[in-house]
């Protein structure tokens, strides 16, 4: 590969965590319903909070909800790691507030993720995880949801909110998000995958997507083929 061309951007999903690796543009401010671990593969991860403080570091970790943008970057690795997993609870415990380094980190692999992604988390309480899991298989509505687990709605909503920092809904996005990128990793259109999702139609899809994510389906789709980022 030719230095001057920089690193082919790459894409994939595994259970329970996403991964990118390749060039970023300057970014938008967004907020998504996972933790994110930035790695730079060669300087400095550059993230903007939303007291427009600058954090730079080689490994920086964003918490769920946390409004951010990235600043560009020639090669970065960047994961997403569900909240409701085993290796979310590591992060909830060094990493839970606020933009913060994580020099540890630095040799994350998606290897190592894997198994705890697939491993439901040992600190939230195991009916709120299980209504998480639920939500993937579904438009569930709220009261079967909540009776499906054991638990009032309202009860519910308030564990939601006091443990993954998140009100449901936006877990409900995020879940048609995850099936979005995953069809889209199977060679799905940007339309097909957000019907496949769920979604009213692509440009719905591409809202919601640039809110918790920063990216287009576009520009998601240009990275599963291999092709150049551009700026969303």
């Amino acid at each position: 590969m030719n230095p001057q061309e920089g690193p082919t951007p790459r894409f994939s999903v595994g259970e329970g965590y996403a991964v990118y690796q390749g060039p970023t543009p300057d970014g938008s401010f967004h907020r998504h319903a996972a933790f994110q671990i930035a790695v730079a593969v060669r300087g400095e991860v550059s993230i903007v909070d939303a007291s427009d403080i600058h954090h730079r570091a080689v490994t920086l970790v964003v918490p769920p909800m946390e409004r951010h943008r990235m600043l560009a970057a020639t090669d970065l690795v960047v994961f997403y790691v569900e909240p409701h997993c085993v290796f979310a609870d590591r992060l909830r415990e060094h990493h839970g507030d606020g933009v913060t380094p994580a020099p540890e980190l630095r040799g994350l692999r998606a290897e190592d993720i894997g198994r705890a992604g697939a491993r439901p988390s040992g600190e939230l309480d195991p009916r709120l995880v299980e209504a998480l899991d639920t939500l993937w298989d579904g438009n569930v509505p709220m009261p079967v949801l909540a009776a499906t687990v054991g638990l009032s709605p309202q009860r519910l909503r308030a564990l939601a909110r006091h443990q993954v920092g998140m009100p449901l809904t936006r877990w409900r996005v995020w879940a048609r998000l995850r099936l979005a990128a995953e069809a889209l990793q199977a060679g799905r259109s940007p339309a097909e995958a957000a019907f496949a999702a769920g979604f009213a139609d692509q440009a719905h899809l591409t809202r919601r997507m640039r809110e918790m994510t920063g990216l287009t389906p576009v520009a998601v789709l240009s990275l599963l083929r291999g092709q150049p980022l551009r700026a969303t």
